[in-house]
């Protein structure tokens, strides 16, 4: 018995994969539960507009912070800051932005509060303060006016089956046919290692994006959430997104020797990205340096895309951020994979070269 206990120790100790799994998982629980699982929003950007802004954006107190002050801002522009998510609310002063003919606002005129419902967290946090404030303030929810949790969840629902498609089924499918040998066979033919990417992926990519489409159509038919944006946008985002996904399954095959390392793999980069993108925990609620951890992560951005197209009915420019950081991780992990991949359709070397035999040597 103790034979064998010593034998798996030892085994596990060579097996370093498995032993950075056993070691990191534990501290990455730890520090997402401690700094990271907070549903209490304390700072909402805010915008105030109007021509009391000045006098209301002084008595504003938490979670409103205030961003932006413009006397001369219109209801109208409210909503389009909302809509771009260049704000969390927006206080428009006197009733909807305006006053009645001929009269002077005065501080006791009710001030609107617009909140983007669909930043779940942040607008409960912000309805709360305006019906705290004793009738100062009257909130107003856009795009998730009942503040349903399903109308949230199901755009980042999306990028989550994405996910976990386009980065396990892809490694734990390469590994397996590494150890069938296939990749051995396809070092002996004329291809490239990025002909031999493509074309190794490309019913991954046709597969995660039927699945988008049916969990975005049943998500709109099951829940009521509605789509109020360009498909168009979403589409492009989708595509930038599952790029880059794929690339990193790839990337966690080409370091793989089986399938039980590469789902180990494929399991340590999903797991930070669905605790650490706003999806379960609002980013805003996260310590400052949790925070910026989940800005490194591709299912962060495409969160960002799926809800502003989804429920707010988002431009495309004010998308082009997310957009743009999807596009460069595609780009970087996909040219790591072919480095990676190139090496390993390389042809292996002799291990040593015989020794040529001389004429007339000894018999």
């Amino acid at each position: 018995m103790w034979a064998m206990i010593l034998k798996e120790f030892l085994e596990l100790r060579r097996d370093r994969r498995t032993m950075a799994m056993i070691i990191a998982l534990p501290l990455l629980l730890l520090v997402v539960f401690g700094y990271a699982a907070n549903f209490s929003v304390t700072d909402v950007p805010t915008r105030v507009y109007g021509p009391q802004a000045q006098a209301v954006s002084a008595k504003l107190k938490a979670p409103f912070h205030v961003k932006k002050v413009d006397p001369r801002g219109t209801e109208q522009q409210a909503r389009d800051a909302l809509r771009s998510q260049d704000a969390g609310a927006v206080v428009v002063t006197g009733p909807k932005g305006t006053t009645p003919t001929g009269s002077t606002p005065t501080a006791s005129t009710p001030s609107t509060v617009l909140i983007d419902g669909s930043n779940l967290f942040s607008a409960q946090a912000a309805g709360s303060a305006a019906r705290a404030s004793g009738g100062v303030l009257r909130p107003e929810v856009l795009f998730n006016p009942h503040l349903k949790t399903s109308w949230v969840m199901v755009p980042a629902l999306v990028g989550m089956i994405m996910a976990f498609i386009g980065t396990i089924i892809t490694a734990i499918g390469l590994v397996r046919e590494r150890q069938a040998g296939t990749l051995e066979q396809l070092a002996v033919m004329p291809f490239k290692a990025s002909d031999v990417i493509a074309g190794k992926i490309a019913p991954y990519f046709v597969l995660a994006a039927f699945d988008m489409v049916l969990v975005t159509v049943l998500g709109c038919l099951l829940f009521g959430v509605p789509f109020a944006g360009n498909a168009a946008v979403l589409a492009l985002g989708a595509a930038l997104f599952l790029f880059t996904v794929l690339g990193i399954g790839v990337l966690i095959s080409s370091v793989s020797q089986n399938q039980g390392q590469a789902m180990q793999m494929a399991l340590l980069t999903l797991m930070p990205q669905i605790l650490l993108s706003g999806m379960i925990f609002p980013l805003a609620a996260m310590a400052a340096g949790v925070r910026w951890i989940g800005y490194i992560f591709p299912l962060t951005y495409f969160n960002m895309i799926s809800n502003g197209v989804m429920l707010r009915d988002a431009p495309l420019d004010s998308l082009a951020l997310p957009l743009g950081v999807l596009a460069g991780m595609g780009i970087l992990v996909f040219t790591a994979a072919i480095l990676r991949f190139r090496r390993d359709l390389a042809p292996a070397a002799p291990k040593a070269a015989r020794r040529p035999v001389a004429v007339g040597s000894a018999r």
